[in-house]
């Protein structure tokens, strides 16, 4: 019998058959949208305040905590009438990530103290050209009048730290 490999022949029918009942893997994409977890980091994007003015302030901290080098920035000052749309006195002129060096790791977004930029739930659209893949402000931040929640990314820690009326940065 096993030189004819009939006993291997049936172990090989026997494990494709068993395949066949299994449940399927494959997702149908565009009918059917895939579940992640609430800790899955996709596309990045920067966040206004309430009164919709940008929250980066150009300090250069999640440049400097991205172990890719992902990030780069051009730092400029406000200008007289510019209140309404930035902050600070300083903001980020020029705000630039590279996708494709990217690891998506969050280390930006611990590392803002402003708690300007965020990792969302989107996927980061594929195409064919490079350049496309390199994020301005035009990409990154946020509409206005479509707002991202981001709740759900801040651990409970954080949250109530942030409610804490004692501590000088919350008290606005």
């Amino acid at each position: 019998m096993e030189k004819i490999y009939f006993p291997a022949i049936i172990g090989g029918m026997k494990i494709t058959l068993s395949h066949f009942f299994k449940k399927k893997v494959t997702i149908s994409y565009p009918e059917e949208k895939r579940t992640f977890a609430p800790v899955y980091r996709g596309q990045h994007i920067l966040k206004r305040d309430e009164n919709g003015a940008e929250r980066c302030t150009a300090c250069g901290l999640c440049a400097l905590s991205c172990p890719a080098e992902a990030i780069t920035m051009v730092a400029a000052e406000r200008k007289k009438g510019e209140e309404k749309l930035y902050r600070e006195e300083k903001y980020a002129a020029v705000y630039e990530i590279n996708m494709l060096r990217c690891i998506f790791c969050g280390n930006c977004e611990e590392a803002c103290p402003k708690e300007a930029i965020f990792l969302t739930d989107r996927i980061v659209p594929a195409t064919f050209k490079r350049k496309e893949f390199i994020y301005g402000k035009d990409k990154l931040v946020e509409d206005s009048n479509n707002r991202t929640d981001v709740s759900k990314r801040q651990t409970p820690d954080v949250l109530e730290f942030k409610q804490d009326k004692n501590l000088k940065h919350n008290k606005i």
